[in-house]
């Protein structure tokens, strides 16, 4: 019988706070008694992980079960990338991170896996912390936020994409919140958490345009990067795209010769979308074999438990994760 692999399913560390000084992570509650999730200047409230299957793995485990779920690869918070602050902090806060990742998916082997939290704002750093994750602590996937200090199609990227096909790990990119010290670069998106529902599909929707645009896939042909949510606003804009390509001198050479279909079906989407209309419209888009599937287990926007269309996935899931 087929299994189900969730690949989209984050996660509370307890030995991870504090570890990055003024920048957090904390827990708390404000003069109201409303709690909140802090890092640095920026407070996400309500807020509450303790007792939460991002916190309680004993809870996760019985839910997961009780959803269908066989196995699922868990990733660090996206309100903890720290992608945007003093570097050794942020080495040190992944070190911490993979490391309390490491020791709870290796007490569970059977049912959960780790991806690996990565100092971006340092690439060579970055790939030694990659190297040490898959060689030490057996996490399976890098697993990032999508804003860097620099575009994702920047050179100073092209040992970081070498070495995830030299390592045979793929990349997994989910937007953030905020930068790891502050709210939303617009203060717009502050308001009606709009920084999640216009914030992240933007930030997926950047991302697969700056690396198929970039010539990313161009210059790395074996990299594997899994874009979550669909790939954002992607399937909504593809014959924008499509007609945006047929002139230009930026369009890279990847794209002229094969065309913007064919080179956006070599990045990998996890399935995890909102409705039936978007789910249709993103499977008419990608077809299903770049699809994994995925649920942000615990969030607001958990799905039902898992179906066929789950179940379909799983093999997937095993070629991503080099699970076989």
């Amino acid at each position: 019988m087929s299994q189900v692999i969730d690949l989209h399913a984050h996660v509370v560390l307890e030995a991870g706070f504090g570890i990055a000084g003024k920048f957090g992570p904390e827990l708390g509650k404000d003069a109201n008694g409303t709690p909140f999730f802090r890092i640095g200047d920026y407070q996400m409230k309500p807020m509450e992980y303790r007792g939460t299957v991002f916190m309680d793995t004993e809870l996760r485990l019985e839910r997961m079960a009780a959803d269908g779920i066989d196995l699922q690869m868990l990733s660090p918070n996206p309100l903890t990338m720290f992608h945007h602050i003093p570097i050794d902090t942020a080495l040190r806060f992944c070190q911490v991170h993979n490391d309390a990742m490491a020791e709870l998916v290796g007490a569970h082997p059977d049912k959960l896996l780790g991806a690996a939290a990565l100092p971006m704002q340092d690439v060579n750093l970055a790939i030694e912390e990659l190297e040490r994750c898959k060689s030490q602590l057996g996490l399976v996937a890098a697993y990032t936020g999508t804003h860097y200090p620099f575009d994702l199609d920047d050179r100073i990227l092209d040992p970081f994409y070498d070495a995830l096909v030299d390592l045979d790990v793929p990349l997994f990119l989910h937007p953030a919140s905020s930068g790891g010290d502050k709210g939303p670069e617009d203060s717009r998106l502050e308001r009606f958490n709009l920084s999640i529902l216009l914030g992240y599909p933007y930030e997926e929707l950047m991302a697969c345009a700056t690396i198929l645009f970039g010539g990313v896939l161009e210059r790395h042909p074996n990299v594997d990067i899994c874009i979550s949510h669909g790939g954002g606003g992607l399937p909504y804009f593809l014959d924008r795209f499509i007609g945006m390509t047929q002139f230009g001198n930026w369009v890279p050479e990847s794209i002229q010769e094969h065309g913007f279909e064919t080179m956006m079906k070599k990045l990998w989407f996890d399935a995890h979308v909102d409705g039936s209309a978007a789910h249709d419209r993103m499977v008419d888009v990608f077809g299903t074999d770049r699809l994994v599937y995925g649920t942000n287990y615990g969030g607001w926007d958990t799905p039902p438990p898992a179906d066929d269309f789950a179940r379909s996935l799983e093999n997937n899931a095993r070629k991503l994760l080099r699970l076989d």
